[in-house]
């Protein structure tokens, strides 16, 4: 065979990328035309997600815009395109400040007090109610402890403050019935943490109790009845049917309190704040507030408001990929 007929092994190599490049093409031109065919079958469903999506895209996405005032000393007069661009220097005036280490704390403290205390609150409280057979006393019980959630912080926050009054609240009547003396729960700095957690979990643990009763209504009960010819005890019903069928629901929802650890509402903490309980409640949230709000330190809130986010962010990604290692659920 002649030089000029035969086909060096570069050419070769170039044919056959050649020949699976076209077969790719081939085969994508077949996926598109599916994917346009489903779009244009349900477009029903993709105008009823269409609201949803601006919403985000709105109020949520357009705004990340403004995240650049961080990074710059803004001027409300000339925008922030021409503001003076001053890069880390508001985040490092934040991380070398004395009050740094106290917001990081008080809000760590306060997170993670609600955590350990609040999470495990609605499963007991699912648990017990899925075992009640008296449907009028289920329902009763439910009611009570869910109709706190309706009650807006203000309101809460209002009643947190009369029931524990020295001189007046409730809460204190019933001590000094006792014999003890009044406490001032909300000007001593060591009750604080306490009330605001014990105030939030009493409000929020009935309407978490929702989510695992609708998980528990899911599990077959022929496995409690095959269990119970076995000579399963409830315990151990609970232990290794319900228990199991909850599971996925509580890796969900520890995910998302995990990854909302340092983003504190500021408002209820900001109703029963006072000069006297500062040392303990002044968080990230508040000092964002009457930093950007108070004192128009616009650009210095911003960031401080930032590395917040970003903590946020790392710790969601964090707990999810060890969830996804150690079980099957996670949010993404």
């Amino acid at each position: 065979m002649s030089s000029s007929t035969a086909t060096s092994p570069l050419q070769k190599e170039e044919e056959i990328n050649r020949g699976s490049t076209y077969h790719k093409l081939k085969q994508e031109k077949p996926r598109k035309l599916k994917k346009r065919r489903k779009i244009l079958q349900n477009w029903q469903l993709y105008i009823f997600v269409l609201p949803a999506f601006l919403y985000f895209f709105i109020f949520h996405y357009i705004p990340m815009y403004g995240v650049q005032i961080a990074f710059k000393n803004f001027n409300p007069t000339l925008g922030i395109w021409g503001s003076e661009w001053v890069g880390f220097d508001h985040f490092t005036r934040f991380f070398q400040s004395y009050y740094f280490w106290d917001l990081l704390k008080n809000t760590l403290g306060i997170s993670v007090y609600e955590l350990i205390v609040g999470f495990p609150l609605p499963i007991i409280l699912a648990l017990a109610l899925n075992e009640v057979k008296d449907s009028f006393f289920k329902r009763t019980v439910q009611t009570v402890t869910y109709a706190p959630h309706f009650i807006s912080v203000v309101v809460m926050s209002g009643m947190i403050i009369a029931f524990l009054s020295p001189a007046t609240g409730i809460i204190n009547h019933a001590i000094q019935f006792l014999g003890f003396g009044p406490i001032a729960f909300l000007s001593d700095p060591d009750w604080f943490k306490t009330v605001y957690v014990l105030s939030g979990v009493w409000q929020s643990t009935g309407w978490g109790t929702i989510i695992y009763l609708a998980a528990l209504s899911g599990v077959d009960p022929q496995h409690h009845e095959a269990a119970i010819v076995d000579g399963a005890t409830r315990f151990q019903r609970i232990w290794h049917i319900n228990i199991p069928a909850i599971v996925p629901a509580m890796i969900i929802l520890l995910i998302l309190n995990v990854g909302s650890i340092m983003a504190l509402s500021f408002e209820k903490i900001l109703l029963l704040q006072n000069p006297l309980n500062l040392e303990s409640s002044n968080v990230i949230a508040t000092f964002v507030y009457k930093a950007g709000l108070l004192d128009a330190q616009y650009s210095f809130a911003s960031a401080v408001g930032l590395f917040n986010a970003v903590i946020n962010a790392i710790l969601l990604i964090v707990v999810n990929k060890i969830a996804k290692k150690t079980s099957e659920t996670s949010l993404w």
